[in-house]
């Protein structure tokens, strides 16, 4: 059982076998129907030929969800209490979630209202838990505050952004971002927060888990649907190149020592974390990109073009911003130059696609991350 109540005091920097609690593993859970409503989303919007109209609703939604996590994350690798208080917060939190994802239909079709409450409630718990972090530790007094004040004060203008005709311009979205931003690197001037490298790196190899298997969700849900048009061998194609593609994308990720990479470069937190939004966004929508290569295989309504493209970009964004991301701690796995040559022939694949098929392009694109697994397996057969 845990305890009533702790005092809620910094985590040791360098505590051994720090890994993720049980209670942090439920919490992640309740992002999984939120990056499903979104991805399914895209993927409809995909279908339908309507892509540009869902990416910035998509763009949006996402950074509700990641930010809300991210900041979750890291809160609890430096304070994490695990007692009573604690856990009811969390479940605050973890209720705002469900209702930012029941709100997801309606934020495509132009109205954020109640992905913007949900957002509200999530901020809430996460602000409640910071001023109780201000009262108990005295040494992350100031940063701690400066955390809850920052969160309280962007839900005030999240919340009058609603008051604007539709929202409001994009413009007054992105500055919202830039403040949300702004937060942690202003809060923790006074005193860095003690978060755990290796704690840290595994919470986000695990959301790139959860990611990682709503891709194979979608595109198991799109072949169950299409098996009632009959199975034939397109779609088996399509369904083992969409496998081998997330299985060499997961590789490659946990093939990035990140712990290590942030022990020795705790200054560049702040950019690895932040730069996770394109990783995880990235998978996001390539679940979405698989969904429509399974389905084309069975309407054939959706130009090769765009589908081939629904993948390939997402692929080649990962891989762009998983090399940014680790070429600073000087821990790469894979050289840039292979990084490069893979993302350029993996964005070439889309010009292929009205000649050679969708299918042929995946297994290409499949081909290519298994030689580019293979090369870097070579350089560090250990």
């Amino acid at each position: 059982m845990p305890p009533i109540r702790t005092r809620m005091v910094a985590r040791d920097l360098g505590e051994p076998h720090r890994v993720s609690s049980p209670l942090e593993l439920l919490f992640d859970l309740t992002f999984v129907a939120a990056v499903s409503q979104v991805a399914g989303r895209l993927a409809h919007a995909v279908a339908e030929g309507h892509v540009e109209d869902a990416v910035e609703p998509f763009l949006m939604v996402f950074f509700a969800i990641w930010w809300a996590w991210m900041n979750f994350t890291w809160f609890a690798s430096a304070y994490d209490t695990d007692d009573v208080p604690y856990r009811v917060m969390t479940f605050v939190q973890m209720a705002g979630v469900l209702l930012l994802a029941a709100g997801v239909p309606a934020a495509f079709d132009g109205d954020f209202t109640t992905v913007t409450f949900g957002y509200l409630v999530m901020r809430v718990g996460l602000a409640s838990l910071w001023v109780r972090a201000a009262i108990a530790h005295p040494e992350g007094r100031a940063t701690a505050l400066r955390y809850a004040a920052g969160v309280s004060l962007l839900q005030v203008f999240w919340l009058s952004r609603r008051a604007l005709p539709d929202g409001g311009p994009s413009w007054v979205f992105l500055i919202l971002v830039l403040l949300e931003l702004s937060v942690p690197p202003i809060a923790e001037r006074p005193r860095v927060t003690t978060w755990h490298p290796h704690h840290i790196a595994e919470r986000y190899g695990l959301f790139t888990i959860i990611l990682l298997g709503e891709s194979v969700l979608a595109a198991t849900n799109a072949v169950q649907d299409t098996v009632e048009h009959g199975l034939h061998a397109e779609l088996v194609g399509i369904a083992l190149a969409g496998l081998a593609i997330l299985f060499t994308l997961w590789w490659i990720y946990f093939s990035e020592p990140a712990g290590e990479g942030l022990a020795d470069r705790r200054d560049w937190s702040f950019a690895w974390g932040y730069g996770h939004y394109l990783v995880f966004a990235a998978l996001a929508a390539l679940g979405a990109g698989l969904e429509v290569a399974v389905l084309s295989a069975a309407e054939h309504h959706t130009d090769e073009h765009t589908v081939i493209a629904a993948v390939a970009v997402p692929v080649a964004v990962f891989l762009v911003m998983l090399w940014a991301l680790h070429a600073p701690m000087r821990r790469t796995a894979v050289r840039p130059a292979l990084i490069g040559a893979a993302a350029v022939l993996t964005l070439l694949t889309t010009f292929a696609a009205p000649t050679i098929g969708v299918t042929a392009c995946l297994a290409l694109i499949a081909t290519l991350l298994i030689l580019l697994l293979s090369t870097t397996l070579a350089r560090h057969p250990r």
